[in-house]
């Protein structure tokens, strides 16, 4: 397998379990994405992440160009690269190649997708009459069907390091945990409209 990091490619062969291959943005996208998916595609959640690449950012064009060194749609193989809408960001490419295609959340990022409070206080343990994180997020995070609102909230300074919630909680939210323990119900339908295309991806 090919793998991209922020300098560019490395190489190791493409086995036969790299037909499909998902791009995706950085480390810690493949860790949501990976705690995802051992609840929604369990038995292929290894394999899947085995045939990841990260591009070092949004950039789309990079994942077009990997897909075409790779061999591109050579032998029915194909590809899915996730990408973050960010605040409008590079487009996808324009140039179309059978096999690859796009995936870009309707938020700003993929962790708005963890705001989820129940999620946030099971992974770090707390008791449920605490609602510091409830106290936190009301008034912050707009209503479910604003979408502009959704695509205007800077979810990444909300939960970083130096964010207010990890700033009233006194320490550092694990994202990849909040991410594992959060139930099918609670999923955005984007996460889950995600992961269906990604069942029928790596269906046999």
């Amino acid at each position: 397998m090919l793998q991209y990091g922020a300098f560019g490619p490395s190489g190791r062969g493409r086995g036969p379990e790299s037909r499909f291959t998902l791009y995706v943005e950085g480390p810690r996208d493949r860790s949501i994405l990976r705690a995802w998916a051992y609840r929604l595609l369990p038995s292929e959640a290894r394999r899947l992440f085995r045939a990841s690449v990260i591009l070092g950012g949004r950039q789309p064009a990079r994942a077009l160009d990997h897909f075409r060194s790779a061999g591109a749609g050579a032998g029915g193989a194909r590809a899915l690269c996730v990408l973050d809408r960010d605040d409008g960001g590079a487009a996808a490419p324009h140039a179309v190649e059978a096999g690859l295609d796009f995936f870009t959340w309707s938020r700003r990022h993929i962790e708005s997708y963890l705001l989820v409070p129940t999620a946030i206080r099971r992974a770090l343990r707390l008791p449920e009459n605490d609602r510091r994180v409830e106290r936190v997020l009301e008034g912050r995070l707009p209503d479910e069907g604003d979408a502009s609102g959704w695509s205007d909230l800077d979810a990444k300074r909300l939960l970083g390091p130096k964010g207010e919630l990890p700033r009233v909680l006194g320490r550092p939210l694990p994202l990849e945990q909040i991410a594992r323990v959060t139930r099918e119900h609670e999923l955005h339908p984007d996460v889950l409209s995600l992961f269906e295309r990604l069942r029928t991806e790596l269906a046999p």
